[in-house]
């Protein structure tokens, strides 16, 4: 264990999500049945406890100083932002060195089942009391969306679920019979995941009989991590706004 932790905080110490834009964080581990999770939260807890939202990387991990933004853009808005470490560092040096997409893929595959045990695992720690004692919210990012909405599925203890550029993992078979309320984000000029995904992932949600919508912005796939952007912080403000909506019932 402790041989885990010491590459877990080394790794973190040295990429680009430990640097200079990513000051204010604090770090801390979960345990989980799968091991131990990294997490990053942005210092909120002088302010008590607030809704809960998990934010989950695409597969480039938490390096974007976007996600400082999206952080604080949550913090204003008065939510508890944590950056969820489901890929491991050994997981994004796999997927860097892949090769292409289908290697990705079918990377991805063999790890699906551990990064959504743990997703599970983290929404168990902070729902639970002393520490936020209700529903926690899920945020994921292109592949995080993919491991966010298998996670999220048929979960009571989900309150709500902003998927972004991306929807289940391919070949996802296991059955749903219920997702949270959702917010899909979508960049219209998207070609790694196309914006068809999105609508008919709309209407999946909605046969389910739950509220779904469907934001769609200009840009491609990613447009949501450029940093400063009109776009990016426009959606940015409407995830917030949606989880405070649906946190706040």
């Amino acid at each position: 264990m402790r041989a885990v932790l010491s590459i877990i905080f080394t790794f973190l110490s040295l990429a680009p999500s430990a640097s200079a834009q990513a000051a204010g964080r604090q770090l801390f581990t979960v345990q989980t049945s799968g091991g131990s999770v990294a997490v990053e939260s942005f210092g909120n807890d002088v302010n008590g406890p607030r809704p809960a939202v998990i934010i989950l990387s695409g597969s480039r991990g938490f390096g974007s100083p976007a996600y400082d933004e999206i952080g604080k853009t949550f913090e204003a808005a008065g939510l508890d932002a944590y950056l969820v470490h489901a890929l491991s560092p050994a997981d994004l040096k796999a997927i860097a060195s892949a090769g292409s997409a289908h290697a990705r893929i079918a990377y991805y595959a063999t790890r699906q089942s551990d990064w959504i045990a743990a997703v599970r695992g983290v929404v168990s720690y902070l729902s639970a009391p002393p520490r936020h004692a209700g529903k926690v919210a899920v945020l994921g990012i292109s592949l995080g969306a993919q491991i966010a909405s298998a996670a999220s599925a048929n979960r009571a203890d989900i309150g709500a679920l902003v998927l972004v550029d991306g929807g289940f993992p391919d070949g996802y078979l296991q059955p749903v019979h219920s997702l949270p309320p959702l917010l899909l984000i979508w960049g219209r000029e998207d070609q790694t995941f196309p914006l068809s995904g999105g609508r008919k992932l709309r209407q999946m949600a909605q046969d389910l009989g739950g509220p779904a919508s469907l934001d769609v912005y200009e840009g491609a796939h990613g447009f949501f991590l450029k940093s400063g952007t009109p776009q990016s912080g426009a959606a940015h403000k409407s995830a917030a706004s949606f989880f405070l909506s649906q946190l706040s019932k």
